[in-house]
């Protein structure tokens, strides 16, 4: 086999300053070395899972936090503070400081793979400044405003570059009256959970000054179906015959908050209107709500057809399940069934949500077996950016995730946003919100859309007012 770098090669990353935000430095972490593996490090190979992934951008999600605790606090000593526990997250989550590595198997017929070389070269540490920019100008902004998404690490670049780039790099930017702790991690070699699960044991070394207790360790070795022998041959002859670089159309991007007592209305009429008892989830019930007011924003042709598409987690859907440790992408795109636009609006919010509920409650063990069989046999990838107006919608990351117990020793985060990574027309984000029950959703949408959307007088009334 021979190591092929070249294939594909990333372009110039979006690494321009804002005018407002200012690096004041940039270092690798590396993690300590382990028994062992002096040679280089173990190679894990990339299950169908991810590799679909690998013309993604980089996962991106950012905490906003008010800064600092005191007036007495030693700003230097606790960026310090955050750099030595991040070094000591890193150790843990070893893999994520080695890069991709892109080997030729074949040249006839071609065949290359792709894999996770363990090899520390490093993650990447910024300390950036925006001493302009206030807590409250982002948090209590409906509109995202665009000075956010400098707050992120590698802009621009697509899991692919994982061969030549950082895996994972985080920014730390302090501002007028807080800080922003912004991640960045390769899609190609983890999911939201992974994220979080990093997120979360990062603070929490910070916040205590030791590695959390794990009940489990972390499940490093992909897992693969028995009749899939790794690596996974991809049938093209060099990266450029799969990897395509995304030209998003234009966009904006709203948070909309709606409170735990908005989400339980709603899910009680959606589940009162389709007679099913509360089986209709409340982020079912909110999703099926927004792809009904973004249908009636975008003033779509009523023959024009839509669908709706989750992000499914798939470790609890697997007989026996995946541990919650695996440290890789273990996720499923589904999408309902595609429906017109006027169907959509006359059947109205419950048949919408039963739509949802449907398409994740088929996927189980039997559906996530058939997929990955059926991808190894025939290699398809995800791509975000589109230069065009979409008519669907698709949701990421989770209301489910440990957002607000990432407390570094100064208090919970009062906020979060995503960065620019993979931000298409119809892209929806969850998080949960501050209050148990509550959600905030990022809504990044073509700007006549969401002029539109925001002024649907229905949807306004939900949102809550920080």
């Amino acid at each position: 086999m021979t190591e092929n770098s070249e294939d594909g090669e990333h372009p110039d990353l979006d690494m321009t300053e804002n005018s407002e935000v200012r690096i004041l430095s940039n270092f690798p972490v590396r993690p300590s070395p382990r028994p062992g593996e002096e040679d280089g490090g173990r190679l894990i190979h990339l299950t169908p899972w991810d590799l679909k992934m690998i013309s993604v951008d980089y996962i991106q999600r950012g905490l906003l936090f008010l800064w600092p605790p005191s007036p007495d606090a030693d700003a230097t000593l606790s960026i310090s503070r955050l750099r030595d526990s991040f070094a000591a997250a890193v150790d843990r989550f070893f893999p994520l400081a080695g890069r991709l590595s892109v080997a030729n198997l074949s040249n006839s017929p071609p065949s290359l793979s792709i894999s996770l070389k363990c090899n520390d070269e490093g993650a990447g540490f910024i300390h950036a400044s925006a001493p302009s920019v206030t807590v409250s100008s982002i948090l209590h902004s409906l509109y995202v405003p665009p000075v956010v998404r400098s707050f992120f690490p590698l802009n621009g670049a697509l899991s692919y570059d994982g061969h030549c780039l950082p895996l994972l790099a985080v920014q730390v930017t302090e501002l007028a009256d807080g800080i922003f702790i912004a991640c960045s991690l390769n899609h190609a070699v983890a999911d939201g959970t992974v994220f979080w699960n990093f997120f979360n044991s990062w603070s929490q070394i910070c916040r205590s000054g030791s590695c959390p207790e794990v009940s489990s360790p972390l499940a490093v070795d992909r897992w693969f179906l028995d009749s899939c022998n790794p690596p996974i041959r991809l049938p093209f002859g060099s990266a450029n015959d799969f990897i395509r670089r995304p030209v998003y159309a234009p966009v904006e991007v709203c948070a909309f908050h709606f409170s735990a007592a908005e989400v339980a209305k709603l899910k009680a009429t959606v589940n009162a209107e389709m007679g099913t008892d509360g089986q209709i989830s409340s982020l079912q019930s909110l999703l099926s709500f927004i792809w009904v007011s973004v249908t009636r924003a975008r003033r779509l042709d009523p023959n024009l057809e839509t669908f709706s598409a989750i992000l499914i987690g798939c470790r609890t859907r697997l007989t026996p399940p995946l541990p919650e440790s695996y440290l890789g992408n273990a996720v499923h795109v589904a999408t309902t069934r595609k429906v017109t636009a006027g169907e959509l609006l006359q059947r109205g919010l419950g048949w919408a949500a039963w739509q949802l509920n449907q398409t994740v409650a088929s996927f189980n063990d039997s559906s996530v077996r058939n997929y990955l069989t059926d991808w190894v046999a025939t290699p398809s990838f995800g791509y975000a950016g589109s230069k065009s107006k979409s008519s669907n919608l698709a949701t990421g990351s989770s209301p489910r995730f440990n957002v607000y117990g990432n407390d570094f020793g100064w208090g919970r985060p009062v906020g979060v946003r995503s960065g620019a990574g993979n931000k298409a027309d119809g892209i929806l984000t969850v998080f949960p919100g501050p209050e148990k029950g509550s959600i905030m959703m990022e809504a990044c949408l073509s700007p006549e859309t969401l002029s539109a959307l925001v002024k649907d007088e229905e949807l306004m009334r939900m949102v809550s007012r920080n």
